[in-house]
Order: structure tokens, then sequence, then C-alpha cells
């Protein structure tokens, strides 16, 4: 599909949070500038109900976490300065996927990638405009 701007990349981000359950893994795909941040950024204000939700790039932190409603977390990973899935342990992979984990650069995690994971693979396009396939959780509706 095609996002054309960021409002419709947030109506995306909408429509994945209304349908993701704790236990899910979504994997954000695509080069730098590709609108990554900016669909966890939508996916998180909304799957908190929190329009001005803070949600900074956890480029340097590498993982930022977010109590939600319902005592549920959602773990955001930037995977981008990693090797390999190594140091994944140390940063709580196992107990994010207890709630709802969030990567970026999910080619980082190797064999940890979730096999029942949502995958959405952006590429950017013209201006604001980007490319988005999404891939997973074939018989749930989102």
């Amino acid at each position: 599909m095609v996002l054309n701007g960021l409002a419709e990349t947030e109506a995306l981000a909408a429509r994945l949070a209304r349908a993701a359950r704790p236990g899910d893994a979504i994997l954000l795909s695509g080069p730098l500038g590709a609108g990554k941040s900016a669909l966890a950024r939508g996916f998180l204000r909304a799957l908190s109900g929190d329009a001005a939700l803070e949600v900074p790039s956890p480029t340097f932190t590498l993982v930022q976490l977010y109590d939600m409603p319902g005592g549920m977390t959602a773990s955001h990973f930037d995977l981008y300065r990693l090797d390999g899935p190594d140091a994944l342990h140390e940063l709580g992979w196992e107990e994010a996927l207890e709630g709802i984990a969030l990567v970026e650069w999910p080619d980082r995690l190797g064999s940890l990638a979730p096999p029942g994971a949502l995958r959405v693979e952006l590429a950017p396009l013209e201006g604001d405009a980007r490319r988005a396939v999404v891939s997973g959780w074939e018989k749930r509706a989102w």
C-alpha cells in the first residue's frame, strides 16, 4: 500500500495497534528515512490512547519501555547499532515478548525473530509518501 504522508502512516499504525495483543512482535524494516520511527510512534500513541505520548527514538538506548493500559508493557527496540542477536538477552528480549515488542532493524534479531511476527517493510517514495508491505497475522483482522 502507498502511505501519502504522516497522517496515513499514523492511520496504519493505529489499525495495527487495535489488532495487537500481548505476545506480539511487530518488525519494522526499511532504509534510513523510510518511516519506521514514525510508524512506531503512531503505534505506541494509539496503543496507549495518548496522542501526546512522548516517543523518543531508542537509537542510543536500544530499547524504550512503555507501560500501557491493562498492565501491559510495550517495548520499542532500535537495533541499528547491534551487530547481531547476542546482546538482546541483556536488553530484556524474552521479557519484551510477554508484552508487545516493536522492533526497528529486525534483521539484527537473527534466529530470535519470532516466526509469528507481523512484518512491515517500508520504502520511501517521492515527497512524504512511502510504500508499506505488511505481512503476517493472516488470521487476524486489522
